[in-house]
């Protein structure tokens, strides 16, 4: 399944992009990022079915095992794509959020956007080297 990163804003050169970077390389799966605009710019057309997941202040608070269980459950329902959707500084639209099929939120603090981006990139390495097999260490 693609994991498909889609940001506002531009992450440039920066300690963040080194961290994105870094996981980026470790993720077994397929990885795409797309970078859009703060505002405006096309969201790409997905090519096969694709759930959407929002990062939302509103979101639920997951466990990285059971983000990896929900990963692994789509993956294994046949869904090709995950789209993962950071917004602007204002979030979401409310019709954004109702389409989504998944509102995922770190915690109930505020992060920067970029440590937000970084924080993600963290979570899906953990969850596909969970769903691969490899020992978590909250596990047992």
């Amino acid at each position: 399944m693609l994991l498909h990163v889609i940001a506002r804003g531009k992450i440039g050169r920066s300690p963040e992009a080194e961290l994105v970077a870094r996981y980026e390389k470790r993720i077994a799966w397929p990885l795409r990022l797309t970078e859009l605009p703060e505002t405006g710019g096309r969201v790409p057309e997905p090519q096969a079915p694709c759930r959407t997941v929002l990062l939302d202040e509103r979101g639920q608070d997951l466990t990285s095992e059971r983000f990896a269980a929900i990963l692994g459950g789509w993956r294994d329902d046949g869904i090709r794509e995950c789209r993962f959707v950071l917004g602007a500084a204002d979030g979401h639209e409310d019709e954004e959020r109702a389409a989504a099929d998944l509102l995922l939120a770190f915690g109930k603090a505020t992060w920067p956007h970029l440590l937000a981006r970084a924080m993600l990139a963290e979570q899906l390495y953990r969850a596909t080297t969970i769903l691969a097999g490899h020992p978590y260490h909250r596990s047992g």
